[in-house]
């Protein structure tokens, strides 16, 4: 029997969604976990850096956009304008719930007993936010690093240019587990990013909007390096960034170093980073 082009072209298009919802359903959607997201909720401290104030941003916004992407768990990090100010974090933290986790911002002098109370309410880790003018001598991170660690249980996340962290690799790499921001922001930075993955830090596939290199060249070689050094994350809302997040950066970092070692950066890598059960984290 003869089939008219109508009937052709309705059974063809039924045979591609056909296909693709085999495939949706061969292939279970990602499960993401975001280990650098910001929330910015103006009814908490804001301090303008660098002239800069960022617009509210909250929790339900930020819900809003990664839900979609399959974000199940993940670490809202402080922000240079967020300073010292922990107040958002302990209001956020407990609506997140289970599987998401806290990095903060502290001063050098900052006492143990209250480094052990934001432990207890879900902080992970201390952040040296020097690319947006925090001023502190490596001998200082060093020392709070170290204390930190040693009270907490946290590792610590710096925000810098790696080219700028050369001088001092031999210090960093002994400190205790440390992890970088947006792929070390710089192409100049590679060759001390992999000799810092090299011993043994985490780096951020984050921001990809904002930094200044081969993004598809620098997770190759990260990855290549350790498949167990790059954790994901979406840097939403992505403030001063030129582009912000988008969501074929998800699809950029699998087709780059393909599924397995994706699925290490996206599930595997943060959580270990983070202290976070899988059971917990969904």
């Amino acid at each position: 029997m003869m089939l008219n082009r109508r009937e052709w072209l309705g059974g063809a298009a039924a045979l591609v969604a056909g296909a693709a919802l085999d495939r949706a359903c061969a292939q279970p959607a990602r499960k993401l976990f975001d280990s650098h997201c910001h929330i910015i909720d103006h009814r908490f401290p804001i301090v303008p850096n660098q002239g800069y104030t960022p617009p509210n941003f909250t929790l339900a916004d930020y819900l809003a956009q990664v839900k979609p992407l399959g974000v199940v768990a993940g670490a809202v990090v402080s922000g240079s304008f967020q300073a010292n100010d922990q107040t958002y974090l302990i209001d956020t933290l407990p609506k997140l719930g289970t599987g998401w986790v806290g990095v903060t911002q502290i001063p050098n002098d900052h006492p143990d007993a209250e480094i052990a109370k934001l432990g207890a309410i879900g902080i992970r880790a201390v952040r040296f936010n020097v690319f947006r003018g925090r001023i502190d001598s490596v001998d200082e991170i060093a020392a709070l690093s170290r204390r930190a660690h040693a009270v907490a249980g946290w590792h610590s996340e710096i925000y810098a240019d790696a080219a700028a962290l050369r001088p001092h690799v031999a210090t960093l790499s002994k400190l205790p587990q440390f992890c970088i921001d947006h792929l070390g922001m710089t192409e100049e930075g590679l060759p001390v990013l992999l000799d810092l993955v090299e011993a043994g830090w985490k780096v951020k596939a984050t921001g990809f909007g904002r930094v200044k290199m081969d993004v598809p060249k620098v997770l190759e070689a990260v990855a290549k390096k350790s498949p167990n050094a790059l954790v994901f994350g979406t840097d939403i809302p992505s403030t001063r960034a030129q582009r912000p997040f988008l969501a074929s950066d998800i699809d950029l970092i699998e087709k780059v170093i393909g599924r397995e070692l994706a699925q290490k950066a996206f599930w595997d890598n943060p959580l270990a980073l983070y202290r976070v059960k899988a059971t917990v984290a969904g």
